[in-house]
């Protein structure tokens, strides 16, 4: 019989996965509006699950600037940031989910020895991530980058996280797919 602390635990991280599923949607509309831009550009940073697979895209941009390079290698930069913060909530979800069906209740887990696995997980993830568009306002000359990682390179590089728990990683490479599906609401 689960304690009253596990179940309590469990409403919680279950109350956050249903929001986290009515934010996240198939389709994103337009925050942005930019006419004529690509539809990553207005999508913004997002999950999405289509035939190339499970993807997490960042979107960042730059302003003009003197220096061209400079001003692409800053939104490249930005959108490896934003790809950054959606695999940390993506890893945030995952050991939740993790905690709450292997531990039972028991807390071996300490705060920060999951915000160590969060982080060492990111940004090893980043490594695998790749720059794979960018377009530039025509009117405005703001550059915009898209970074893109496939959730399969993510568990693969999650594999070789020494940090984490052999459980976490485990849970992340047999259930990593499902947590991706309900952050991005798919299948709804």
């Amino acid at each position: 019989m689960p304690s009253t602390t596990a179940l309590i635990r469990l409403l919680l991280i279950s109350a956050f996965g249903l929001m986290l599923l009515a934010c996240g949607t198939k389709t994103i509309e337009s925050d942005l509006g930019i006419e004529g831009a690509p539809d990553w550009v207005n999508q913004g940073t997002r999950g999405l699950n289509d035939n190339g697979g499970r993807l997490f895209h960042g979107v960042g941009s730059a302003p003009p600037m003197d220096d061209e390079s400079l001003q692409k290698a800053t939104a490249d930069n930005r959108a490896r940031a934003e790809l950054a913060s959606i695999l940390s909530l993506y890893m945030e979800v995952a050991i939740q989910d993790y905690t709450a069906v292997a531990l039972d209740g028991e807390n071996t887990f300490s705060e920060q020895s999951i915000t160590r696995q969060i982080d060492s997980a990111a940004r090893l993830n980043l490594t695998g991530s790749e720059i794979i568009a960018n377009w530039r306002h025509p009117d405005t000359g703001v550059i915009y980058s898209l970074a893109e990682i496939n959730l399969g390179r993510v568990q693969e590089l999650t594999e070789r996280v020494s940090e984490m728990d052999s459980g976490v990683r485990t849970h992340i490479r047999t259930r990593g797919d499902n947590i991706f599906d309900g952050i991005i609401g798919a299948g709804q």
